[in-house]
């Protein structure tokens, strides 16, 4: 008895044990995959709608404060403009370096981005609300500030200076820095 007559008279250790891997019905996997196929493009069509919204918006808030809209299409060139849109300076970007830091890291970026939001929405002169909503909605609140009737007033400082009034009121009002002292005589003449 030969080593072929052998093996094909008896059986194997695997005609023992089925482990389920035959496919009694190969339709099923072509309708998973027809499934699968179907939510997967209508992924890609919105991800694609956003994208476009977002570079359409990111534009508008571009040329609005002045920049040249093509900018907003470079990679990370883009992310410079609008730190100096918002009025940061560019070397923060390096702190999203930290991002290879697990969790502190991140919170570092974290840190990064709320804090150009609410830059770029004051820069715009929007409150925190509005930071908010370019933190977890970047795409609608991007097109209502390129759209919007939204002024680039660009970063200012301000000063809290307060007087004392006779009653006892302090009195806190906030006075713009970036403004030139007039020169009226009558402020000469004060001096």
């Amino acid at each position: 008895m030969g080593y072929y007559d052998y093996y094909s008279s008896n059986p194997s250790y695997y005609d023992y044990y089925d482990y389920g891997y035959t496919v009694s019905d190969p339709y099923v996997f072509t309708v998973l995959g027809t499934i699968f196929g179907a939510f997967l493009g209508i992924v890609i069509v919105i991800s694609l709608v956003i994208g476009i919204l977002q570079i359409i918006g990111t534009w508008k808030v571009f040329t609005k404060a002045g920049e040249k809209g093509w900018k907003c299409l470079i990679p990370i060139y883009n992310v410079v403009i609008l730190f100096r849109i918002s009025g940061l300076s560019p070397w923060i970007i390096f702190g999203y370096l930290a991002g290879i830091i697990p969790f502190v890291g991140w919170i570092v970026c974290l840190g990064i981005t709320i804090y150009q939001c609410n830059s770029l929405a004051k820069s715009f002169g929007k409150d925190v609300g509005y930071t908010i909503g370019l933190l977890f909605l970047p795409t609608i609140f991007y097109m209502i500030l390129g759209f919007g009737n939204a002024q680039y007033i660009g970063k200012r400082t301000f000063s809290t200076a307060s007087t004392y009034q006779s009653d006892g009121i302090v009195n806190i009002y906030e006075k713009p820095q970036d403004e030139s002292p007039t020169n009226n005589d009558e402020d000469n003449a004060n001096l």
